[in-house]
């Protein structure tokens, strides 16, 4: 078999397991989630070369086909991937299907799904002061009497909070497809994970004012004791429309 040969997913594993250019293999998306594949489903793998490694397979990146989509990057450009970047959720919660390197492949995953302290502090101060504006504003439309509006930024407001939880517990937000699939296996701690998705939801849907500011008087607690209490304290008075 040639790598212009290849039909499935398990041919193609077959095929580049043989190959010593190749020094890992991740399969990420739906396929590594339990319980998340469908009939639609197909195979994301990245395909990791050695640094300056030659190989036929190289001219298969980019190649997508109905059930097998590959990223073919060199194990540098692997180090990087996500780092920061979208990716970065992918890759924390993939699956190693083959590792040469006596583990590395799978601990340069396990550095991609933890956020660095400093980097999570950070990340969130920023998160939680984008949080903080859209949930005004939206309690501020609804005040006003411009609906439309107090929805749109009460939608806005659950994505920051969302990032916001998650690097809070030095994790990246998932991707709304798994959001039910990560809390459901990976708790964040000091939240209910029920009365959170469900809040979430109803914000989402109909901009209420009451569970915006329920949520944000139980925020405001976590990121005080988190130190990010200046970040809030910067809104001054404009805090009392937000809390309940």
């Amino acid at each position: 078999m040639t790598a212009q040969q290849f039909l499935t997913y398990d041919a193609f594993v077959e095929l580049a397991t043989a190959d010593p250019a190749v020094v890992g293999l991740v399969l990420k998306g739906s396929r590594a989630h339990d319980g998340m594949i469908t009939r639609y489903s197909d195979h994301d793998l990245y395909v990791v070369l050695a640094d300056g490694a030659v190989t036929e397979l190289a001219g298969l990146a980019g190649r997508r086909t109905a059930g097998l989509d590959l990223v073919i990057v060199s194990l540098t450009e692997f180090r990087a991937a996500g780092m920061p970047g979208h990716e970065r959720y992918a890759l924390a919660r993939a699956r190693v299907v083959l590792d040469r390197l006596d583990g590395d492949i799978a601990r340069l995953l396990a550095d991609k799904a933890r956020l660095g302290a400093d980097e999570a502090f950070q990340h969130a101060g920023g998160l939680l002061d984008a949080y903080a504006n859209s949930l005004y504003r939206s309690v501020k439309n609804h005040r006003d009497g411009h609906a439309l509006a107090a929805r749109l930024d009460a939608a806005d407001s659950m994505r920051f909070l969302l990032e916001l939880l998650f690097a809070l517990d030095r994790r990246t937000r998932p991707y709304n497809k798994y959001l039910e699939w990560e809390l459901g296996r990976f708790p964040l701690p000091g939240w209910d994970t029920g009365a959170l998705l469900h809040a979430v939801d109803r914000v989402s849907a109909t901009g209420d004012v009451a569970p915006q500011r329920h949520l944000f008087a139980l925020v405001e607690t976590a990121a005080r004791e988190a130190g990010l209490g200046g970040v809030l304290d910067a809104w001054g008075e404009d805090l009392d429309l937000m809390r309940p």
